[in-house]
């Protein structure tokens, strides 16, 4: 079944890595939609009065552009990874708007959205880390969605979530890259905090503009259809 899904080639750098096939395409792209359609329903949010269309439009607006985002690096690691401007805010927008479970599933989709858009598979167990549970960290945000500061502290927990999920990756699927007599475990916190929270941190500085506050404040009673 796996060879159905997945072929193996070689990359750039002479490594033995897995790409979809047509069949694999597929697949990923009805596991997208059906992490969407599970987002909307375990939303928690009550789907009168058009709640479940706006929640779909916003939701759709911020992983669109987190995806456009993502593909503007500012930083770019040479094995993956990359400081873009923002892109992981407005993955933790949707949790923060719609509660941790919408947050979640819809940061799985958009891993799974990177995963068709940019793929680099070397094993089952490493595409699940790097892309739906690393991005569907990101709506961790949504346990503090009604918290007074919840976009702060919940964009704080997205990004160590995610940083989290890249840690165990590099440990455990990338270690042989560590430079001779560096310890893979320094050298994954290393590489990968390097990039996640270089962006954070410069994230961080711009939500907590007061004319950004305001306007994300805005931004979340529009996406909740409230005043």
């Amino acid at each position: 079944m796996f060879e159905k899904l997945f072929y193996a080639a070689v990359n750039d750098w002479g490594e033995n890595v897995f790409y979809p096939t047509t069949l694999g395409y597929v697949c990923l792209i009805v596991f997208f939609i059906l992490l969407i359609v599970l987002a909307l329903i375990l939303g928690g949010k009550s789907f009168k009065n058009g709640n479940m269309t706006r929640q779909l439009v916003f939701s759709a607006m911020a992983m669109a552009l987190a995806t456009v985002l993502s593909e503007m690096r500012l930083w770019k690691m040479p094995l993956g990874g990359s400081v873009t401007p923002m892109s992981m805010l407005f993955i933790c927008l949707i949790g923060y708007w719609y509660g941790p479970a919408a947050g979640v599933l819809t940061g799985m989709a958009h891993g799974m959205l990177q995963l068709i858009l940019n793929p680099m598979i070397y094993s089952i167990p490493q595409l699940l880390i790097d892309y739906p549970l690393a991005f569907g960290a990101l709506g961790l945000s949504g346990f503090f969605w009604k918290a007074k500061n919840g976009l702060l502290k919940g964009y704080i927990l997205g990004v160590v979530g995610r940083f989290v999920f890249a840690f165990l990756s590099g440990v455990l699927f990338f270690a042989d890259y560590a430079p001779e007599g560096m310890n893979p475990v320094v050298y994954s916190i290393l590489y990968n905090g390097g990039y996640i929270f270089a962006e954070a941190a410069l994230t961080i500085v711009i939500i907590l503009l007061p004319p950004v506050v305001k306007a994300l404040a805005t931004v979340k009673r529009m996406a909740l259809g409230s005043r």
